[in-house]
């Protein structure tokens, strides 16, 4: 074990979080103000998260694909949407029916590989994804994916369920990809750098990529920064972000997912997924 590690382990994980938030709060501050559009995102009022996570059909639709998909035996634990999390985000794809969506942060692709299987069922032939990460995740020479457990990268797993012809994979930063972009997006998911900086940076970037009555979807999001499971882990990046958004006048609301009807990780239903909306 390095000196580093062994001093990480010697802190209390309380003064870890505080040492955290101070360093985050000290970037954020020095961040420029971002202007910010949200004409084309959704209204809270025309969104019932209630009705989306317990509809029948859809569920009908997830153990339909659910048996193609466990096939694939993606791990959990792997640092990644977790199961739960990756079924809510079915239903949503499922509900709203995208025909175009923006992931950022592939990783092993168990989101973009649920996105795929809502939008196969769901969507109009023409439906496709982007799903951008800053590393190569199927890179033939490192093979990210081993270190996980998996035995195939993304895009073979993407193959192996008949999904290539609608799924791209870009290797970019979230900013560098949104800069050049000349697409538009329903749907964005936004789980990659979730340092509060970052988020700050690309949540007005993600509302300029929107199409009408577009929908944002944030991982990681943590309410007032408190823990949501047992572990007591916060990472507080998109809280803060938002709410640095919302002091400035920003018209969005954040519509935490909170509870769902199935089961996430340590043994709770919690998620910390959260949908991003105006008034």
């Amino acid at each position: 074990m390095g000196l580093k590690q062994l001093i990480a382990c010697m802190i209390p994980s309380i003064v870890l979080r505080i040492i955290r938030l101070q360093k985050e709060l000290k970037q954020l501050g020095t961040a420029e103000q971002v202007e910010c559009k949200t004409d084309n995102l959704r209204y809270k009022r025309d969104l019932s998260l209630s009705d989306i996570l317990n509809s029948r059909e859809i569920e009908g639709m997830w153990f339909d694909s659910e048996k193609e998909i466990k096939k694939l035996s993606i791990p959990d634990g792997t640092g990644g949407v977790n199961p739960g999390d990756r079924r809510a985000i079915y239903y949503l794809i499922s509900a709203i029916k995208p025909k175009s969506v923006l992931e950022i942060g592939t990783h092993i692709g168990a989101s973009t590989i649920h996105i795929a299987s809502a939008l196969s069922k769901t969507s109009e032939e023409n439906a496709n994804i982007t799903t951008v990460d800053i590393a190569d995740v199927n890179s033939r020479t490192k093979k990210p994916w081993l270190e996980y457990g998996i035995t195939h990268s993304p895009i073979e797993m993407i193959d192996n369920l008949g999904y290539r012809s609608f799924v791209e994979f870009v290797t970019d930063t979230s900013l560098n990809y949104a800069a050049s972009c000349q697409r538009s997006f329903d749907f964005i998911f936004l789980d990659g750098d979730h340092s509060a900086t970052t988020v700050y940076q690309e949540i007005p970037v993600a509302l300029n990529l929107l199409n009408q009555d577009g929908v944002i979807l944030l991982h990681d999001y943590f309410p007032n920064m408190k823990p949501l499971w047992s572990n007591g882990s916060v990472i507080p990046g998109p809280f803060l972000a938002t709410e640095r958004l919302q002091n400035e006048g920003v018209n969005v609301i954040v519509l935490p997912l909170g509870r769902l009807p199935w089961p996430t990780k340590l043994e709770s239903h919690v998620t910390s997924l959260a949908l991003l909306l105006r008034n």
